[in-house]
């Protein structure tokens, strides 16, 4: 889940043939804006209100089973971690859009300002919280902080300074395997290819006993971000049989990843209403890949999508523990919403003050610094 920011479509010549109606231009994706802060919500109503955790007698957050505080939300909650993998189809999507025509180097590029401003800011941010404010969460070492602004933490077996960092490491998996594509030339074929290779591999890593294969092949999320690349063909081409076999098996393996995460990580919610939600949400990015909501323009929605992964990264793990301050001064449902409200004003503040300028910043000195290494290879092969 990164939060992307959707670039206008810009057709590129390809490969494969297709009808000329199918290579113009099309209108920004505000829709899928709004998809993504809707999941972001989901993934923070959930932290709040309803995991198994915080239905725990005595859990550090409520202090008794929020089933007994606020059971009608607690039983719709329940439901919200269906945005991480909501925002990992969309990741596929946009990745996809988003690097057409590009090279690896501006790949590299888009990635580094689209991922780390916000993420440095949230990794200090949520430190000086937990600080500020203990009792709920344990204070990494200093070390691992340090090391967490990497964001290559989960590599090194450390432990994330807010938990819901671990999505990253999947994202930065799928990265890297896609950069091979990009290396490549984005084509049709090629994209198909890919993710008929990966979901093979993430097939064959649960039983292949191959720790490479499994980190790789990432089979917990890979399915998720094969169906949104799927979709971003059909979105550009048009749908064919080929597309909606991998859409079709994606669904099948998600559908299962579902009952493994309900069944081994959330203990909560069931499977089936699991699916429900999960296939209603690809019904809608079926409409989307096939223009049904273009004309969906609804300019505040840019804005919303902003939001989306600041709000990510920072929701969690000061959220919950402002919430174990509050707990006995405000109603439980007003306060879900005040702490909900206050890390969205945040949000726009991080986005508007932190991730523009900073991104404008580094992507200055990483082309200061590309320019500066073909100058100097190009006097190389002078002398």
């Amino acid at each position: 889940m990164t939060g992307l920011a959707l670039p206008p479509l810009a057709v590129q010549p390809e490969h494969r043939p297709v009808a000329p109606d199918r290579r113009r231009e099309r209108p920004r994706l505000y829709a899928v804006d709004g998809i993504r802060l809707l999941a972001a919500l989901m993934v923070a109503v959930h932290h709040y209100a309803g995991t198994r955790r915080v239905d725990q007698p005595h859990n550090r957050i409520w202090d008794r089973p929020v089933s007994d505080i606020m059971p009608s939300v607690f039983h719709v909650a329940a439901y919200g971690w269906i945005g991480v993998e909501i925002f990992f189809v969309i990741s596929g999507f946009v990745i996809c859009m988003s690097c057409w025509g590009r090279t690896p180097r501006q790949f590299f590029v888009s990635r580094v300002i689209r991922l780390y401003p916000a993420y440095w800011f949230a990794v200090l941010f949520t430190t000086a919280t937990l600080a500020a404010v203990p009792g709920v969460w344990e204070r990494l070492r200093l070390r691992d902080v340090l090391l967490n602004l990497t964001m290559l933490q989960s590599g090194q077996g450390v432990p994330n300074v807010d938990g819901v960092y671990w999505t990253l490491w999947s994202e930065l998996r799928f990265y890297l395997l896609f950069l091979v594509v990009v290396a490549m030339g984005l084509t049709y074929r090629r994209v198909v290819v890919f993710c008929c290779v990966w979901g093979a591999a993430a097939m064959l890593a649960p039983v292949a006993d191959l720790p490479l294969l499994t980190l790789f092949a990432d089979p917990e999320a890979a399915w998720y971000f094969i169906a949104g690349l799927a979709l971003y063909l059909m979105h550009r081409f048009g749908q064919d049989l080929l597309l909606w076999g991998i859409l079709g098996m994606a669904w099948l393996m998600g559908q299962k990843e579902l009952g493994r995460r309900i069944d081994e990580v959330e203990h909560v919610g069931s499977w089936r209403g699991a699916v429900l939600i999960f296939t209603v949400f690809l019904l809608v990015m079926v409409a989307v890949a096939l223009g049904r909501t273009d004309r969906i323009r609804w300019r505040w929605l840019v804005t919303a999508g902003s939001l989306t992964y600041p709000l990510y990264l920072m929701h969690y793990a000061a959220g919950t523990a402002l919430i174990s301050r509050l707990r006995d001064d405000l109603d439980a449902r007003l306060l879900v919403a005040l702490v909900l409200a206050g890390f969205l004003v945040l949000s726009l503040l991080v986005h508007r003050f932190v991730e523009r300028p900073m991104a404008g910043q580094v992507k200055r000195g990483l082309e200061t610094a590309f320019a500066r290494r073909r100058n100097a290879e190009a006097r190389g092969t002078g002398g």
